[in-house]
């Protein structure tokens, strides 16, 4: 039983690490608390209770949630600090070693989160001598489902509709932290989808750690869940987050090209151009595969944004297999790409590949690989210079330019003295005329 009484008139902190799913879980986090009584503190303001969300992607990324995680306790003193996510259910030991940490919970633990917080929250407001607590299941044994569909104080919904992954790339820890592949069904989805709409929400973004493996535990089909979520009226415009090349079907990309909500937008993680590096990573596909896809959607969606993850300076990435990379993207019409250095992982298996890729050549090769980035994104862009296209658009603050996407990505910017709260979660038609001040954007008048 929730003791209620003790969140009545007390304010949270929130502050998140890492992917977009860790950004939906955080606002659903504080949905649930803001139903008990909690208010969400306003910048500068004391929180009683700091909730962090963590990641533990790369070394830096944790170093991050340390510094994150002691900022947050140095600000708010006396708060009752809550802390999950990746790093948490990887290092739940060292994190309790923060002086000021309260409560360190696993990727099992919270979805029960609001129970665990009332029973030591409840608790330590008797007695503030309590100890650290950590709850921390091992891999094999998280099994359970936190559902998700929150947008926060953003315009978009993030329905998150499936959690873990099975694949174990060797670079990657993400399997350890988040367990197997997992999912809800069909029907939880869409009633979540419904009442998103329901609270006037346009669009939703698809999140999850590996999304295409959707149906795992239901024995549905991510294709399934598309067309029942394509379906729900309210719901204006669908993205989907993130697809594994293979879990990419031509049946998949068929449906999204001509359905009524699912925008021209695809991310597609590559990590590597080279083949002989895909097979040292144990990714599930070669070249051929992610070529074949790229040029399938482009054929039937002449126009999508297609964003790519790209590892670079991993164990086994020889001059010549980047150069294969670079060659690749260069080639192949994607639109943007997020370009991550290799980081080393305590207990992964690419510590075994004898290949080791300094740090001067690791930013070297990020560095060719994002100003690539830059041009192909600024020739996207500039190829809607003139068009007209319907923007979904996002509250600004006082004075500041509006911003929003187009259904295929491009960032629009609506002048300040064009800008008006009317537009906040409104679909314009605008006609784009050119770039912003610093090329992030295209500038936009009201049709």
């Amino acid at each position: 039983m929730i003791d209620t009484s003790a969140f009545q008139d007390k304010t949270a902190a929130y502050y998140t690490l890492g992917c977009k799913l860790n950004f939906a879980e955080t606002s659903t986090f504080a949905k649930m608390l803001e139903e008990l009584g909690v208010r969400t503190a306003k910048k500068g303001e004391h929180a009683d209770i700091c909730l962090i969300n963590t990641c533990s992607v790369t070394e830096v990324a944790d170093r991050k949630c340390r510094q994150a995680i002691r900022r947050m306790i140095k600000q708010n003193e006396g708060a009752f600090v809550v802390v999950t996510g990746c790093y948490a259910q990887l290092s739940p030991e060292r994190i309790c070693d923060i002086e000021g940490v309260s409560l360190v919970l696993g990727s099992n633990e919270k979805a029960s989160l609001i129970d665990f917080l009332s029973n030591e929250w409840s608790g330590r407001l008797a007695d503030d001598t309590r100890q650290p607590f950590y709850k921390v299941e091992k891999t094999k044994d998280i099994k359970t489902f936190a559902p998700s569909c929150s947008r926060g104080n953003r315009t978009r919904y993030w329905l998150k509709v499936q959690d873990g992954c099975n694949y174990y790339c060797t670079y990657c820890t993400i399997p350890k932290a988040r367990g197997n592949s997992r999912n809800p069904t069909i029907a939880s989805l869409v009633e979540q989808a419904t009442q998103a709409a329901n609270e006037g929400g346009k669009e939703i973004v698809l999140t999850g750690v590996n999304i295409g493996d959707f149906g795992r535990t239901t024995g549905e089909s991510f294709l399934d869940l598309v067309k029942d979520l394509d379906a729900v009226e309210g719901v204006e415009r669908y993205r989907i987050s993130s697809l594994e090349p293979d879990l990419i079907s031509d049946e998949l990309i068929e449906y999204c090209a001509n359905s009524r909500s699912f925008m021209p937008h695809f991310h597609i993680p590559l990590q590597s151009g080279s083949d002989t590096v895909l097979r040292l990573m144990h990714r599930h596909y070669d070249v051929a595969l992610f070529r074949e896809k790229i040029l399938r959607i482009k054929e039937l969606m002449p126009e999508a944004f297609i964003g790519v993850d790209v590892m670079v300076g991993c164990r086994g990435e020889t001059p010549e297999c980047f150069e294969e990379t670079y060659r690749l993207l260069e080639e192949l019409p994607v639109t943007q790409l997020h370009v991550f250095p290799y980081s080393e992982r305590p207990g992964t298996a690419a510590l075994k590949i004898p290949y080791v890729v300094s740090d001067k050549d690791k930013h070297e090769r990020s560095q060719r690989l994002l100003s690539l980035s830059d041009c192909k994104t600024k020739d996207f862009y500039a190829s809607h210079i003139g068009k007209v296209a319907p923007v979904l658009f996002e509250k600004a603050a006082r004075g500041k330019a509006m911003h929003g996407f187009t259904p295929n990505y491009v960032r629009v910017e609506l002048a300040p003295r064009l800008a008006s709260d009317d537009l906040d979660n409104q679909i314009v038609n605008v006609r784009l005329t050119g770039f912003n001040h610093d090329n992030t954007a295209l500038k936009a008048e009201i049709i």
